[in-house]
C-alpha cells in the first residue's frame, strides 16, 4: 500500500510538473503591443522608439537569463556586425512587413538573427 501511496504521489508530482512547464508567462511593458501598435506609435517620434527598443533590449536580456546552460552563453546583445541602430531599423522592417504581428515576434526574430553566425 505504501509503494502505491508513493508512485501516486510521484505520478501526481510529475504532472504538475509537466502542467507548470506548459503554463506561458505574462508579457507586459510598452513592447508588449502589436507591430501595427508600434508603428503608429514611433511615428515621428524617435523618443517613443527609444523606449521599443530599450524594451526589447530588455526582453532579449531575459531570453539570454533564462536560456538553459550552455546555450547563448557568448551571445553579444550588440555586436559589431550588427550595431543597436540597425537593430532598431530590423525591428521597424520586420513590423512593416508583418503588421499583423506581435512587436515580441519582431524581437523574437531579432534575437534569433543575432544568434546567426556572422555572413
Amino acid at each position: 500500500m505504501h509503494a502505491l501511496l508513493s508512485l501516486c504521489a510521484v505520478a501526481a508530482g510529475a504532472l504538475f510538473v509537466g502542467q507548470a512547464e506548459a503554463q506561458s508567462v505574462k508579457i507586459v511593458g510598452i513592447g508588449a503591443s502589436t507591430c501595427q501598435f508600434f508603428l503608429r506609435e514611433i511615428n515621428g517620434k524617435p523618443e517613443v522608439e527609444k523606449n521599443f527598443f530599450a524594451w526589447a533590449q530588455g526582453y532579449m536580456s531575459g531570453l539570454l537569463l533564462r536560456a538553459p546552460p550552455g546555450k547563448d552563453e557568448d551571445l553579444d546583445l550588440e555586436p559589431t556586425n550588427y550595431p543597436l541602430l540597425k537593430q532598431a531599423e530590423f525591428l521597424r522592417n520586420f513590423c512593416t512587413r508583418n503588421p499583423d504581428a506581435d512587436f515580441p515576434d519582431g524581437v523574437n526574430d531579432l534575437y534569433r538573427t543575432l544568434r546567426a553566425p556572422p555572413s
